[in-house]
């Protein structure tokens, strides 16, 4: 028989992103992204972000590692979605046409 899971600290509804109870503009993904693109544990996310409780920071790493396909595919669709805005820096466009990039 499943047992099912609860995370404190994070609420998802159909509809949405999951995101902490007690700061909603904060999503388990943003709070991912700092995991996945600078290495940091929990404690450092909660040294960069001192608005976070280290509960929340472990709820919403756990959250991901149970969820990973659905919070991997919305960091995925908000990364399309920044570059067909982002403007490219000369820097950026110099390096790609160097083949650096």
């Amino acid at each position: 028989m499943p047992v099912a899971m609860t995370y404190p600290h994070i609420e998802k509804q159909a509809d949405g992103p999951a995101h902490l109870v007690r700061v909603p503009r904060v999503r388990v993904a943003q709070i991912v992204m700092d995991y996945l693109a600078h290495g940091w544990s929990a404690d450092e996310i909660c040294r960069q972000h001192p608005h976070l409780k280290p509960a929340e920071v472990h709820a919403a790493l756990t959250y991901y590692f149970d969820h990973e396909q659905e919070i991997d595919a919305e960091i995925k669709a908000e990364w399309r979605e920044v570059q067909k805005f982002a403007p490219r820096s000369p820097f950026f466009l110099r390096m790609r046409a160097n083949g650096a990039l």
